[in-house]
């Protein structure tokens, strides 16, 4: 029998102490009935806590790498320790971007834990890889299943190593010719087959088709290096003599102006040394064009014993006969082709005008080949005798050039002059342009120049435009051959007035888009795109190898190719980059590879 007096003693004896099974039960049931004191709320908290500071973390480290690949920079120090008071661009970027955001500055550094600073070289080439994938991939995403055409040039980097730069070019969804860089290949070789073999491996990682490949740019400059087995090659194998002697006068010349210029601005820079009357007199010297006042002023000035041999050198040959011939031979080269040249640097390029330009600088060059010769010897004997240059008789006998005096040949000087520069260069030329531009490929520029808007369609031709589509059997069927012939009959008469006013077929093609007639008179609007995508010129490969010299320099003559390629993606079309949003690379980094957090 129990009793009931000592009821609450025996309770809390068998209750049992703070430790006992009793209370540790219940501080269990109180513990779950209050969720944010348990165990698995406390380890969500932690962790929730740990990913917004590892967000934090990532997102600095790639405001960082966005602003050095946009502006070129180097990434690296020489010494990136705890010691050094210049880590680099990198780390000194986070220093600064941590000391004036405190969200940051707790995320960072010491804050962070030491296997997840994301500082390491691996995290800041992988998050270069993720930036120029998301611009390549905005890129192919504009091309989509469109026609498009390949330039390709060939440059050397700072370490002599052969690349490929390739830049595709197509029309937009709004009718604009767009140009995009897509990668620079190294290559072990130029030949013709290891460059075939590294296009076909480019577009098969970008899953490009070469079915939609419409036209193709070449530097031909690489012909002069016997890499492929053409006419001129062949040539230079069986008389070696034949490599054009005026073109070596030529490069000469651009040397010696090149070494001119280097000198004169280089002596011209130290101000401190003269007088300002003397330095006022230099820029006046240099305003009218008396190079050779400059240089002998420069001589003049002993600070450098070396530049006084190279000075006196350049003074010789500015102050001889041929120099002068050459200068203004090129300077009426020059001024025949600027328009030309111009217009093939452009990126919204032209095509019906750089024909019509390659027209008239074909006659120009011919005619002065036939006229320009009494006039351009007459031009630089007036010059010669205004400064003192001795003018040579040119019935007088010289010895030929890049020969022993053993087994030289005598020529007049009338013969090397008029034959072996003036003659050879204009052929040259003219050869050239007749390379760019053959038989079967001015045939087809010339059907595309029926498509030109300008004053009112004038040179619209549909018997020339059928045979444009005949060219192209890919994407013009019998059946398409048959429908054009009318639907450029129906386009011509609906636009001639509409379109009146339009200028080139840059402007057009985005007029018809514009206008909803892209999708009416679909088959002349293929005719177009055709005729915009072809390449003119190679320029915008040259900007590459331009924005190259800019990425890798000698101090980072180290940069893996990968990696250069991937810098280069994004600063080149860094207008693209700009729109890209940090989420979209983010997500792509974190796809690379298992990421701590």
């Amino acid at each position: 029998m129990h009793n009931w007096r000592k009821a609450m003693e025996v309770f809390y004896t068998h209750v049992g102490g703070v430790a006992s099974a009793h209370n540790d039960a219940r501080t269990q049931l109180e513990a779950f009935q209050n969720q944010r004191q348990s165990v698995s709320h406390l380890l969500q908290a932690r962790g929730h806590g740990m990913e917004v500071a590892y967000r934090t973390r990532l997102m600095t480290i790639l405001d960082v790498t966005r602003f050095l690949l946009k502006q070129g920079l180097p990434f690296h120090g020489h010494d990136e320790s705890l010691s050094s008071s210049n880590k680099g661009n990198f780390l000194e970027l986070i220093e600064w971007y941590t000391q004036r955001n405190d969200e940051v500055a707790k995320t960072m550094n010491e804050n962070a834990p030491g296997n997840n600073q994301m500082k390491s070289p691996t995290v800041q080439k992988d998050l270069t890889r993720a930036c120029a994938a998301e611009v390549t991939n905005f890129i192919l995403n504009d091309i989509k299943d469109n026609i498009f055409s390949l330039m390709v040039d060939e440059c050397r980097d700072i370490l002599v190593k052969e690349h490929m730069g390739v830049i595709l070019r197509y029309v937009n969804k709004n009718g604009c010719v767009i140009e995009r860089f897509l990668a620079i290949v190294h290559v072990s070789d130029t030949s013709a087959i290891s460059l075939k073999k590294a296009i076909d491996e480019l577009f098969a990682k970008h899953k490009l088709s070469l079915s939609r490949l419409r036209g193709q740019g070449y530097d031909r400059a690489s012909n002069m290096r016997g890499e492929y087995n053409g006419l001129k090659a062949h040539i230079l194998k069986e008389n070696s003599s034949a490599s054009c002697k005026s073109n070596r006068i030529v490069s000469d010349f651009f040397q010696y102006v090149t070494m001119i210029v280097n000198i004169t601005g280089a002596s011209c820079k130290r101000k401190d040394k003269f007088r300002q009357l003397e330095h006022d007199k230099l820029v006046e010297c240099l305003e009218k064009g008396d190079i050779v006042s400059v240089l002998e002023n420069v001589y003049d000035d002993d600070t450098n014993d070396d530049n006084n041999g190279i000075t006196a050198s350049l003074i010789d040959n500015m102050e001889s006969y041929e120099f002068v011939f050459v200068m203004h031979l090129m300077k009426s080269l020059l001024g025949i082709t600027n328009e030309l040249s111009l217009a093939l640097q452009q990126k919204d390029q032209n095509i019906v005008l750089a024909i019509s330009l390659i027209k008239t600088m074909t006659v120009r060059l011919q005619k002065l080949r036939e006229e320009g010769w009494e006039n351009l010897l007459n031009v630089v004997n007036k010059f010669c005798s205004n400064h003192m240059i001795p003018i040579p008789n040119m019935e007088e006998h010289m010895r030929t050039r890049c020969r022993s005096r053993r087994n030289g040949q005598m020529i007049t000087n009338f013969h090397h002059y008029r034959v072996e520069i003036f003659c050879e260069v204009l052929d040259m030329m003219v050869q050239e342009m007749n390379n760019r531009f053959s038989e079967s490929s001015t045939e087809v520029l010339t059907c595309i120049a029926c498509l030109d808007p300008n004053d009112s369609f004038s040179q619209f031709n549909i018997g020339k435009l059928l045979r444009l589509a005949e060219l192209y059997p890919e994407d013009f069927s019998l059946t398409d051959c048959v429908i054009l012939e009318d639907q450029l009959e129906t386009y011509f008469q609906n636009v001639r007035g509409e379109f009146s006013m339009i200028e080139d077929l840059g402007s057009l093609a985005k007029k018809m888009v514009e206008t909803g007639k892209n999708t009416v008179f679909s088959l002349v609007y293929r005719l177009i795109e055709l005729a915009l995508v072809l390449p003119v010129a190679t320029a915008s490969v040259e900007r590459v190898f331009s924005a190259m010299k800019i990425i890798k320099i000698d101090l980072r003559n180290r940069m893996g190719d990968e990696w250069m390629n991937a810098s280069l993606v994004v600063h080149i079309e860094k207008d693209i980059f700009s729109t890209i949003k940090n989420e979209q690379i983010l997500q792509h980094f974190q796809q690379m590879n298992t990421r701590r957090i």
